[in-house]
């Protein structure tokens, strides 16, 4: 049924624009998320980047230019070489990545539940249609992400190169922006773009479909109720699958994201991302593609947004 015109002026804006507020809503509970849990995403990268077979190929030596070892190593090197705050380094691009991911990724999810996938006639949603869809909307919401996510990666390593004694190549978010479209145009703003959606559908499909099970097992099967006891656990088992599944794509994504380029924005170490696995594979071992796991896995451990999610979504069941 239909609300009268004049009737609609008068109602709440979140009313008013659903998808609008939702889509603002979660953009500052993951801004709020992101500065929180930021340094523990910088230790990350940097982690990944440790032993870089590839950058033999320039003369670079990994092991010279390899001074950290293992995530509080990292962290506290990052912290005693270049300051506390640089911790935060690349936040802001961070930032408008988890407002443009997480907005577009509610959104996208909302769309695909309520006009595409359906719900059933006794108001349920299945577990098959939640994880396909959410896997899209976080391949649909990473990929209108990518540009800042891209900017966010090569920020994080401007005080590595600093170290090294190399130029810095930024000076500043809107800087790094400018020059990576002068350089490679639009094209260049969404390097990376293929291992990036790869690991969003991994981490979405791991994320949902193991708290949702754990959850519901918890709430059956044991003394548990639905509160954040519950959702911790969840949050936890969740993270660690995502994280097994997600790694992988995420260590390649960073990988091609920081490569140096010549004038054409052309990636000099790697051709594509299947390239990029195999010289990581071939010059590192398999389990260079875990580097940064532990980091990554903490990062994922989010119960209480689980639980914010979680009613968030029932409301808009109503």
């Amino acid at each position: 049924m239909s609300v009268p015109e004049d009737e609609k002026r008068l109602l709440p804006l979140a009313q008013r624009w659903p998808r609008a507020s939702k889509f603002l809503l979660s953009g500052c509970a993951a801004t709020v998320a992101e500065l929180a849990t930021f340094p523990l995403d910088l230790t990350k990268t940097r982690l990944q980047m440790q032993g870089e077979a590839a950058l033999a190929r320039l003369g670079e030596s990994t092991r010279e230019s390899t001074p950290y070892r293992g995530m509080v190593r990292t962290a506290r090197g990052i912290v005693q070489e270049e300051g506390f705050l640089k911790l935060w380094r690349g936040v802001t691009p961070a930032i408008y990545r988890h407002v443009v991911y997480s907005g577009g990724r509610m959104v996208t999810y909302e769309y695909l539940r309520e006009v595409v996938f359906l719900k059933s006639e006794d108001k349920q949603y299945p577990l098959w249609k939640s994880v396909l869809g959410g896997m899209i909307a976080g391949v649909v919401g990473q990929f209108l992400a990518n540009p800042t996510d891209l900017v966010k990666v090569q920020m994080q390593m401007e005080g590595k190169r600093k170290l090294e004694g190399k130029p810095p190549r930024f000076r500043g978010v809107h800087h790094a922006f400018a020059k990576i479209l002068a350089e490679g145009g639009i094209r260049g703003l969404w390097a990376g773009w293929v291992p990036n959606i790869q690991r969003a559908a991994l981490v979405n499909m791991g994320d949902l479909t193991t708290y949702d099970t754990v959850k519901h097992y918890l709430v059956l099967n044991t003394a548990l109720e639905d509160n954040i006891m519950t959702h911790s656990l969840s949050s936890l088992c969740s993270g660690l699958v995502a994280s097994i599944l997600g790694t992988p794509a995420d260590v390649i994504k960073s990988r091609i994201m920081n490569q140096p380029r010549d004038k054409q924005g052309r990636g000099l170490l790697y051709k594509s991302s299947t390239d990029c696995l195999i010289q990581a594979v071939q010059g590192e071992g398999f389990m260079s593609l875990y580097k940064g796991f532990l980091t990554s896995w903490l990062r994922m451990v989010k119960p209480l947004g689980h639980w914010c999610s979680g009613l968030l979504m029932k409301r808009s069941e109503r």
